[in-house]
């Protein structure tokens, strides 16, 4: 049950959010989106885009100057006292004292919170339990991001805040971030994370929205967002034949193409009726299609594109 009596639904809700600077800066543009209790959405953009300041906002680290954002049905700036409690908040900076072992700056974390668990277990679910007595200085860049996630789960969140929960890990570490975050979503957990890794919030994300300069470009599970940019065919000509000699390429589904030395490269929305047409092409033709790679967009292409559209806009 939530704080007003009422099961399921949404725990986080946004409605023509805005946050404007002291100089007049408008970092967040009247955004709105909401997240369902025990769904991992991804927020999404580049550098300036507006995830931080968004975040901020739903954290109650500061106050909208328009718009509404409820957690739990409450405002997260004033009624703190009500949201915090129930809500852990990963920073892209922890800021912890360098001179501190790593089990004494959770010990310390964990006096400061009601109804924290023990030290020993959240230092063990991040893989941190034998670096327990190590000086917070002396750990690793991945090490630190580690124990900023370990502080952030020490009360057991029903909503957990991830601001670009895997830099600074390698490739072990940050697999073990995503099961951890994958356990956490099947336990009930509800997770926003900020993320410059595409492939991060490509496989765990449920839902996700692509900012840029303030604004939602983009919303929809990882799948919509992708299947609303244009899937990629490549392949070689073998000498004596161009693109000419193709189907008509507008009959065949290809939006546009082009052509670097014998590689062909079309565009298409219709996948699977460009290539089947081509390759029947090739078939009667006996052409031999070298190199042939077919691929819907990726979330990588699908945001680079939406960045270069909404820059060209600007």
């Amino acid at each position: 049950m939530d704080i007003d009596g009422h099961s399921g639904g949404n725990v986080i809700e946004v409605t023509g959010l805005r946050r404007v600077y002291a100089g007049g800066f408008e970092a967040v543009r009247g955004i709105g989106f909401s997240v369902a209790r025990g769904e991992i959405f991804a927020l999404l953009g580049t550098n300036g885009a507006g995830k931080t300041s968004t975040v901020e906002l739903l954290e109650g680290l500061a106050a909208p100057t328009a718009g509404r954002v409820r957690v739990f049905g409450r405002d997260p700036y004033r009624e703190r006292a009500a949201v915090r409690p129930r809500t852990g908040v990963m920073l892209q900076e922890g800021g912890f004292p360098a001179g501190l072992t790593v089990a004494g700056t959770a010990r310390m974390w964990a006096d400061c919170a009601r109804r924290a668990r023990p030290v020993a277990d959240i230092l063990a679910r991040v893989g941190l339990a034998a670096r327990a007595g190590v000086r917070v200085g002396q750990l690793s860049g991945g090490e630190r991001r580690r124990l900023d996630l370990a502080l952030a789960l020490l009360t057991d969140p029903e909503v957990l805040f991830l601001d670009e929960p895997t830099a600074g890990l390698d490739a072990e570490g940050r697999r073990d971030t995503w099961e951890l975050v994958r356990a956490l979503r099947a336990g009930g957990t509800t997770v926003l994370l900020t993320t410059h890794y595409l492939e991060e919030a490509e496989g765990l994300a449920d839902r996700l929205a692509v900012l840029h300069a303030g604004r939602i470009a983009a919303i929809g599970t990882p799948a919509e967002v992708t299947a609303s940019r244009p899937s990629r065919i490549s392949f070689e000509l073998p000498e004596g034949h161009f693109v000419g000699d193709l189907p008509p390429l507008a009959a065949i589904g290809v939006d546009d193409h082009e052509t670097e030395g014998r590689t062909v490269r079309l565009r298409t929305r219709e996948l699977q009726r460009t290539a089947t047409e081509l390759l029947l092409w090739a078939a009667r033709t006996g052409v031999e299609l070298r190199r042939l790679d077919a691929r819907s967009a990726s979330l990588e292409e699908a945001f680079l594109d939406i960045a270069r559209e909404r820059e060209a806009t600007v």
